[in-house]
């Protein structure tokens, strides 16, 4: 009988050193969870921040104030435009 006590008692031992183990790596695996929840929720803001200054960037009044003050592009004008018109087809040629 002293041997069942005995073997019963490591069993308790065993038994509970395990449930401290498997309590103790439940934890750690919330507060990882917690953590990459919030470094998800920070990086999505991130992006998004990214989007609207990419947004932002490609704006055609911002692409076209850069073209004006870089390039030195001006707006056309009548005066300053050459037009150049076809010739009419000619009857009789291959075309």
């Amino acid at each position: 009988m002293g041997r069942t006590v005995f073997v019963m008692a490591v069993m308790l031992m065993l038994a509970a050193m395990s449930l401290v183990t498997a309590r103790y790596q439940s934890r750690q695996l919330f507060i990882d969870n917690e953590q990459l929840i919030s470094q998800f929720n920070e990086l999505d803001v991130v992006w998004r921040n990214l989007q609207l200054e990419r947004a932002e960037l490609s704006r055609n009044a911002r692409i076209d104030q850069i073209a004006r003050d870089t390039l030195k592009m001006q707006p056309i004008a009548p005066a300053r435009t050459i037009y150049i018109r076809e010739a009419p087809a000619q009857p009789g040629r291959g075309g």
